[in-house]
């Protein structure tokens, strides 16, 4: 079974910031998964929703904003008395390299929302990070983002994200994995799944008897808030 950190160590600092990939890192994680967007100045941050309405308080989308106007909006910290604010892709990177086994990145682009962000997202990785590339997992709700993700680059590793299975989709986009939430899980999924040479990661799973039973019905890995109890 592979251990995702879920937006780092999500469940012990504020999700998709530098403190909880850190604490993700040093809690022994070696896989994470993060959520990545495209400012109007063309930087890639790592938020999970489009807008700033759950964890900043503020009504306002990623996509309006600048890298300079992020700073405008300290994230809600129920941890600790730091100011954190939405992050930039290339801060994360550096905390997740040493012992990395998988970076999961999650492109939020329903209905090409950020067009370029394939694009843009390949480019960064080739400037900053072209040693990790091999172990960058691209995921996504949107077929049509990771379908120009293969058509950018035919090496690139895929998982499909989905609400409804449909094994095709996967082996169509030349997948390595489906992603899926664990409530929709069953072991014939896991069965099609293994037939046609895929895994299956399941989000999001904080309970290690849950997590036990899943992978004795065929999951090959989990997406936890909770990495601490799995690693």
């Amino acid at each position: 079974m592979l251990y995702f950190a879920h937006r780092g160590a999500s469940a012990r600092q504020v999700q998709n910031t530098v403190p909880a990939f850190a604490l993700a890192r040093r809690l022994g994680a070696s896989c994470y998964e993060l959520d990545v967007h495209l400012t109007q100045d063309g930087a890639l941050v790592v938020h999970h929703d489009y807008s700033l309405q759950a964890t900043a308080g503020a009504d306002v989308l990623l996509k309006n904003l600048t890298r300079a106007d992020l700073q405008k909006y300290p994230l809600v910290n129920r941890f600790d008395n730091q100011t954190l604010f939405v992050p930039e892709l290339k801060e994360i990177l550096p905390r997740v390299a040493p012992d990395l086994q998988l970076l999961n990145i999650e492109l939020k682009n329903d209905g090409n929302l950020y067009p370029g962000l394939e694009k843009r997202l390949l480019e960064e990785l080739y400037a900053r990070a072209p040693q990790m590339l091999s172990k960058i997992l691209f995921s996504s709700f949107d077929y049509d983002t990771l379908a120009r993700i293969r058509e950018l680059d035919k090496t690139a590793r895929i998982g499909l994200l989905t609400r409804f299975f449909d094994v095709s989709l996967a082996l169509r986009l030349g997948a390595e994995s489906v992603h899926m939430n664990h409530t929709r899980f069953t072991p014939e999924t896991a069965q099609v799944c293994h037939r046609n040479g895929l895994n299956v990661y399941l989000y999001t799973v904080n309970e290690a008897p849950l997590a036990q039973r899943l992978a004795e019905q065929g999951a090959d890995g989990i997406f936890t808030d909770c990495i601490d109890l799995f690693v």
